[in-house]
């Protein structure tokens, strides 16, 4: 076999240097001491591109584009090939890793290390790694069995052990070495190798020949030797057809062995004597490139050109395969799936018998897949489609290899059809969101609201941290970890912990319940045998665990076991908050790196229900979930690995919105934030930036940031998108207080408030914007959108804008809403009973607002709500295409809901407030069109009459107090915001004036709710009186004879309450005189200017008393602010 040995070539500066070729051949990649690493087309190659990687880099792998080193900073880190971008670090040790290599497929990556480790990773996801402890000095070198099911590492302890991967076990250990304290100080570098394609032998170098070892016996089979050498040998490397064996040693030496005939087919020696560090073969075995200690690279060329004087005629045609190899490299290394030898020329290829490796199922998740053609059943079943690129598995059934092979049948065994479909993706593993991988020694084992739990398992101890965000719930502890626990979660109650099962032990569930008042503060359960925990989550008085038996279990927080139920999958993680559980599972096996997986979502209230029952979780395309969990609110919520967050749209049908893109914010590739936390009330995604990893160290400790959230809307660089963007992620991000309303939780009124009035200056914004630019049509879509009084003031800007078509039409809006709103009134009885049941889980968020305490409700609120708040609800169901409005609408109304008793009738003031104001009309069912034109001009009549109050009102900026409009007052609980609007309008007015105008206050505060400026009044002065302001009316005496000192609210309670009493024949009649009372026009005005006055004798300190309550009502409009808004515009 005489070969060309180049001349040798400066490449790193003088040290340890190692060198592969890339898997097509093309390019020579070599690091060194001076931590770069280049890339060489040719030996000759004058200006080689290069990477810097660190101070040294210590050992390199390349496969598949990806570029894998070991560098001085004790990291094993990725970059892409040949582009040289920084593409995460793989793992860390304590100490530099001193050898890194590839499994066949290139799904994984092995290193050892100075600290005694050897570590397994998945390329795909660096948190899947498994550690192979044992050794007793620092690691020489690691190599994959072809199979990739077992490990051989070598060690200055004098060892060299192979390991089984999965159960992370030494099969077989063998003291071959000298031993050494150091890799600088070991004789030789122990360079394993491992015979490619079978995998049949095991090479180790020991002293100055190569001991073989057979795969599965571990018998030593054979030894190769060569009299000249006499130094040790360092390193060794199987050409890519498995039949050849090249070593150097460390007196310069390069011997090339025929492993059939054990015999010496080539010798060379280094042109200056110096150590051989390291080896490669091109894909085409015809070349062998090395390195090293003083940095050079050098090249053996045309190796294998001539094999006549060496090799009888059996091994030429063994041999000629190999060569043949150099055209099919040429063209085909992209290709992800070979077409099998049916189209390749030579018949020495056919004649092969090609066995295929047992990894069918394994698709490494980088995305390249592994060159299967067909799934195959056993060892010696023709793999047609299984040529890996750059590997020549010349079939090994009998012996020896290429021996019994060449002239074997040409015509092969009949070929099984070839599958060239999607391949598999492995599953993802089970795991607690807000923990890091199970194989750290420190690690976060839950990261949450409430506090955060560390695990330690060292050599020192096994233990667990709690820590407390907020030390008020409970001290921190430490508590021994003897069971090894490796899952946990944390509340406000309790810690839950479990443990896998051990051949002795089962898998245990343990509760440390610290909220307990008894003095017993912990159980435990043991689960079934062969049954494993695999997930699980607190939530607000139970517990529960998933297991591998694919059943979720529910226990009390006390420890009582409840209800057990099936899940359709494995699961993938758990997350619960209050009544609700989060399950995640495989659904499916996913196909081209895909996870299928899905979602159910569970409520458990006094009615126990499930609001999403398996449907699939969309993820973003080639990932998997990293987090899943609820907001601080309640709102479920998930990470995928390309870092979208995405967040359960409730008024949407319960489908997924993503609401922000953690990738956006990362500097490079490699780096990744942590989401810890999620908050809708402010906007916050609490995260840990990590630099190079995808989850933080435990020391130190980790600093929090803050995201800012962003629905991924088109154009959110011009102003309209922007206000589009801002619109429905307000909308989306108050969704909660609905759900938490009709799940009969207290909400924060004023922040809801607030939202609404949001969301009604948004639409007031994009409105005027959409004027501006002439787009009437689009001004008319957002109308649909707003609030009754928002639409006043937006038929304000249309007239004063000179668009009379537009006010026409928004007129119109505005006279349908109140139609609309008034048949809900009647139609509300029997709506509201089964409106009420159905909670959440059809309620229609977007009408953010029944926000009374359903349950308990039911039967006291069933006459009053009809008008009020089930007012909302109703139309909330029939006006889903004027989204934002009703919904802010709705939103608002409901939540007049007292803190102190959610049960109390208050939504129907409210209700009534916000709805009757706007746009009382009379008998909506009988309002025809031709009733409907007067009206209209009306409002624009009245538009211009009024312009005069408007700008006083809109010039003062602050809402001004208003009338009490009677029947309507707001429940007490919104009392603190409003007298703080009062107190910026008037400080001097006393405290009983304050209160008096509260319900006016908050009408202002509630954009939707504020009572309409002038048109409103007159539509107001249409609309009929419902049955119970007729009786309040004629009643109020009697009410305050009795009660002399109430307030104005405390009244309307009182007439609620005696006018439920009332037996419903009587009820109805009420009803029915306010339908009839559709009394003229004026006569209803003279009734309202009366209530206005009743209002104005507590306004005392105001000038305009006098003045008509329209233009009180017209200053109190919150619309006033929205008002100076869009004039300032025009």
């Amino acid at each position: 076999m005489p070969c060309e040995r180049k001349p040798m070539r400066y490449g790193h500066s003088e040290g340890h240097t190692e060198v592969c070729f890339d898997d097509t051949g093309r390019f020579i990649v070599t690091c060194g001491n001076d931590g770069d690493v280049r890339i060489w087309e040719s030996l000759d190659d004058d200006d080689p591109k290069f990477i810097t990687v660190g101070e040294k880099a210590y050992s390199l792998a390349l496969k598949n584009g990806k570029l894998v080193t070991a560098s001085s900073n004790n990291t094993v880190q990725i970059h892409t090939f040949p582009d040289g971008d920084p593409d995460g670090i793989l793992t860390r040790f304590t100490t530099n890793a001193t050898h890194v290599t590839f499994n066949s497929i290139g799904s994984r990556v092995a290193a050892g290390s100075s600290d005694f480790m050897v570590k397994v990773v998945e390329v795909s996801d660096s948190s899947q790694q498994k550690t192979l402890r044992g050794h007793e000095a620092p690691v020489l070198s690691v190599t994959f069995d072809p199979k990739d099911d077992f490990l051989a590492s070598a060690s200055c302890d004098g060892s060299v052990v192979v390991w089984n991967i999965e159960e992370q076990t030494q099969v077989i250990s063998w003291p071959l070495l000298q031993k050494s304290n150091d890799v600088t100080n070991a004789k030789s570098l122990c360079r394993l190798a491992w015979q490619p394609g079978m995998g049949k032998f095991l090479a180790v170098p020991v002293e100055t020949k190569v001991h073989l070892y057979e795969r599965g016996s571990w018998d030593h089979v054979s030894t190769l030797s060569d009299d000249l050498l006499t130094q040790p040998i360092n390193v060794v490397s199987w050409s890519p057809c498995g039949r050849f064996l090249a070593a150097g040693s460390v007196g310069g030496l390069l011997t090339v062995w025929d492993v059939n005939s054990k015999l010496c087919v080539e010798r060379q020696k280094h042109e200056k004597g110096f150590t051989v560090c390291s080896l490669a073969w091109h894909p085409s075995g015809s070349q062998i490139a090395y390195t090293d200690t003083e940095g050079c690279l050098g090249l053996l060329d045309g190796l294998g050109t001539s094999t006549a004087d060496k090799n009888t005629t059996k091994q030429v045609a063994a041999k000629k395969p190999a060569k043949d190899y150099d055209d099919l490299f040429d063209d085909d290394d992209d290709r992800l799936m070979d077409e099998g030898l049916s189209d390749t020329k030579s018949p020495a290829k056919k004649a092969v018998g090609w066995d295929d490796d047992d990894d069918d199922f394994l698709v490494p998740a980088t995305g390249r897949v592994k060159n299967r053609g067909a799934f195959l059943d056993d060892e010696n079943s023709l793999d047609t489609g299984s040529l890996k690129l750059g590997q020549d598995k010349f079939g090994d059934n009998n012996d020896d290899a290429g021996s019994s092979v060449a002239p074997a049948a040409p015509p092969v065994a009949p070929l099984r059809p070839v599958y060239e479909g999607p391949m598999p993706t492995p599953p993802q593993k089970a795991f607690q969101p807000g923990s890091s991988p199970a194989h750290l020694t420190h690690r976060f084992m839950m990261w949450n609201f409430v506090g955060i739990v560390r695990g330690y398992n060292d050599e020192q101890d096994n233990a667990i941290d709690v820590e407390f965000h907020d030390t008020a719930v409970h001290h921190a502890m430490h508590l021994t970890n003897s069971l090894g626990h490796t899952m946990a979660d944390l509340s406000q109650e309790g810690v839950l912990l479990a443990c896998p099962s051990t051949e002795e032990l089962a898998s245990k569930l343990q509760c440390l319940h610290f909220s307990s008042w008894d003095t017993n503060k912990e159980w435990m359960v043991d689960l079934p045998k062969g049954e494993d925990a695999r997930a699980l989550c607190l939530g607000q008085g139970w517990a529960a665990v998933a297991t591998s038996t694919l059943m979720i279990r529910l226990f009390s927080i006390g420890g009582v076991q409840r209800e057990l139920f099936s899940l359709p999958g494995p699961v993938v993680c758990m997350a619960g908050h209050g009544e609700q559980l989060l399950v995640v599972y495989h659904r499916a096996t996913g196909f081209d790196g895909e996870q299928a997986l899905g979602v159910q979502l569970l409520q458990f209230s006094r009615k126990k229900r499930q609001l999403i029952s398996g449907e699939p979780l969309p993820l973003s395309q080639k990932s998997y979930l990293s987090w899943l969990g609820f907001t601080a609110e309640g709102t479920p919520c998930y990470v995928d690995s390309n870092g979208m967050v995405r967040m359960l749209n409730r008024s949407l049908g319960n489908t997924w919105t993503p609401v922000c893109n953690t990738r956006e914010t990362c500097k490079s590739k490699s780096d990744h934030y942590w989401v810890v936390g999620v908050h809708e009330n402010p906007q916050q995604l609490r995260c840990i930036p990590c630099k190079g990893s995808r989850y933080p160290p435990t020391l130190p400790r980790p600093a929090v940031a803050i995201l800012p959230f962003k629905l991924p809307l088109c154009q959110t660089t011009t102003e309209k998108g922007q206000m589009e963007e801002q619109f429905w992620r307000s909308v989306l991000f108050h969704n909660h207080y609905s759900f938490l309303s009709s799940s009969g939780y207290e909400i924060d009124e004023d922040a809801q408030n607030l939202s609404q009035k949001e969301q009604q200056e948004l639409l007031m914004k994009m409105f005027a914007l959409s004027c501006k630019l002439e787009r009437e049509f689009r001004c008319v879509e957002l109308a649909e959108m707003m609030t009754q009084n928002v639409v006043t003031l937006a038929i304000r800007y249309a007239s004063r804008s000179r668009r009379m078509a537009l006010a026409q039409r928004l007129s119109e809006i505005a006279l349908e809403k109140s139609n609309q709103m008034q048949e809900e009134e009647q139609e509300e009885p029997e709506y509201s009973s089964t409106r009420r049941s159905s909670g959440y889980g059809h309620t229609n968020v977007m009408a953010g607002g029944r926000y009374s305490r359903r349950h308990n409700q039911q039967e006291e609120e069933e006459d009053e709500e009809e008008r009020g708040e089930e007012l909302m609800e109703e139309e909330d169901g029939q006006e889903m295409e004027p989204e934002e409005a009703t919904e802010t609408k709705k939103r608002v109304n409901p939540f007049a809901k007292e803190a102190s008793s959610p049960i109390k009738p208050s939504p129907t003031p409210i209700g009534k407030m916000g709805r009757a104001n706007p746009f009382k009309v009379p008998d909506s069912g009988k309002m025809s069109a031709s009733s409907g034109q007067p009206r209209v001009t009306n409002i624009l009549d009245n538009m211009m009459s009024s312009k005069k109050s408007a700008q006083l009102s809109s010039s003062g900026g602050k809402p001004s107090k208003s009338p009490v409009l009677k029947p309507l007052a707001p429940k007490p609980k919104t009392k603190t915001q409003s007298t703080l609007l009062q107190m910026a309008a008037t400080k001097t007015a006393n405290k009983k004036a304050q209160e008096n105008t509260e319900p006016a206050a908050n009408l202002q505060k509630r954009p939707d709710t504020p009572p309409p400026a002038p048109p409103a009044d007159n539509s107001e002065n249409k609309r009929p009186k419902t049955g119970f302001q007729l009786w309040l009316e004629e009643n109020r005496k009697s009410i305050l004879a009795d009660n002399p000192d109430l307030e104005e609210t405390d009244v309307i309670k009182e007439a609620m309450g005696r006018f439920r009493t009332l037996s419903t024949e009587e009820r109805l009649s009420w009803t029915e005189r306010a339908k009839g009372q559709s009394g003229d026009a004026a006569d209803l005005k003279k009734r309202k200017r009366a209530e206005g006055g009743e209002g104005l004798e507590n306004e005392n300190e105001k000038a305009e008393a006098d003045e008509s309550s329209a233009k009180k009502k017209k200053s109190l409009d919150p619309s006033s602010k929205l008002s100076v808004f869009a004039f300032n515009q025009n």
